[in-house]
């Protein structure tokens, strides 16, 4: 049977029913909206959220990432490039590509961030 965790953000923040949020790295948080928690077997969707000022860590991976920017804006380091990103933006990140996410500006960054399940 499929899962709703209702979204229950206000006053421009991001919340869903029954999802708890972690610090991720810093001023950076993580929520994991949809996981194998819900029975998704394949994928798993999570909402990062950075303060103005900070930055996700420096990571590279051996899956590839679907990202989708939800809230401000900030920029993105691609490999060696740092690309500047906005609301609406969509990223797609090839396995093993060094990647961070700074907060460049006043207001937070908030991005959806799609990835295949660990097996």
């Amino acid at each position: 049977m499929g899962v709703i965790h209702k979204f229950k953000g206000k006053d421009g923040g991001f919340d869903w029913e029954g999802i708890s949020c972690e610090t991720y790295v810093g001023d950076a948080t993580k929520r994991e909206v949809i996981s194998q928690r819900d029975g998704a077997n394949n994928f798993a969707i999570r909402y990062f959220e950075v303060a103005p000022g900070g930055y996700t860590s420096l990571d590279s991976h051996p899956h590839d990432h679907a990202v989708i920017v939800v809230r401000g804006k900030g920029a993105v380091l691609l490999g060696t490039e740092k690309h500047e990103i906005n609301y609406g933006d969509a990223i797609y990140i090839p396995p093993l590509e060094i990647h961070q996410f700074e907060n460049n500006s006043d207001e937070p960054l908030g991005f959806i961030c799609v990835i295949p399940t660990k097996k």
